[in-house]
């Protein structure tokens, strides 16, 4: 297994995270500092920042609010981190990333292969966001946001907005470009005052309050890994 598969399913921290750590020279196999695109075996033994790591841990998968203020980072040794917010009993990482400045539904597990489904970017999995401007929202503003806006040298996928009063919208994204809806509000003239995501996927933030989380229902996990195996069975159509 490669080590960064590895280091995800056992709940250490995403692929994408593992292969950071990897790089900064903070895992080592057997005594000896690992490389991208090590293999792992059986009998290896795993050490991450000095800690034994093992593949044994039961999947959990946590509906979190992060408020504003806390980063979505697996380092704890970043100050107002999300693991630190949270503090499960046992090892879980963010699903992906909600900037800093924004709040609402982050999602958090120690099943490498759920995350690394959700993450996939072909999929086209939906964000919810209900978002407050600082100025009147226009017509000409919800078409061009929903036509597309070129932010980062690319046009943004299409995608639904709806107005909910004279300074707030809701847009759901397929997407996950580095602040794209601060940025695209910019490119437009416009400068976001409040970001909430409330949903990812099937998963809702309603009846959770800022800082709180709570494991999924039965029924959402199944239908969210549902949606997950059902894209991978598809991805070579």
């Amino acid at each position: 297994m490669r080590l960064n598969k590895f280091l995800s399913d056992a709940g250490v921290c995403s692929r994408r995270e593992a292969d950071r750590q990897i790089e900064a020279g903070n895992v080592s196999i057997n005594g000896i500092v690992a490389s991208l695109g090590t293999q792992v075996e059986a009998n290896d033994e795993v050490l991450f920042n000095g800690k034994s790591i093992k593949n044994t841990q039961e999947k959990v998968v946590l509906a979190v609010y992060k408020p504003i203020g806390v980063e979505c980072t697996s380092s704890t040794e970043v100050k107002n981190n999300i693991v630190n917010l949270v503090n499960y009993p046992t090892r879980v990482f963010p699903v992906g990333r909600l900037d800093k400045n924004s709040e609402g539904l982050i999602l958090m597990t120690n099943d490498g292969e759920l995350s690394n489904g959700i993450l996939k970017a072909r999929y086209y999995h939906e964000k919810e966001y209900i978002v407050i401007v600082n100025k009147p929202v226009s017509k000409a503003f919800l078409y061009n946001m929903s036509k597309g806006v070129n932010i980062l040298d690319t046009v943004t996928r299409p995608c639904e907005v709806e107005k909910l009063d004279e300074r707030t919208f809701k847009i759901i994204l397929t997407q996950g470009l580095n602040r794209q809806i601060r940025r695209m509000c910019e490119a437009l003239d416009y400068e976001v005052v409040n970001l909430k995501r409330i949903r990812v996927l099937n998963i809702m933030l309603k009846g959770l309050k800022k800082g709180e989380w709570r494991t999924l229902e039965a029924d959402e996990l199944l239908a969210l890994r549902d949606i997950v195996s059902k894209n991978d069975e598809h991805a070579f159509d």
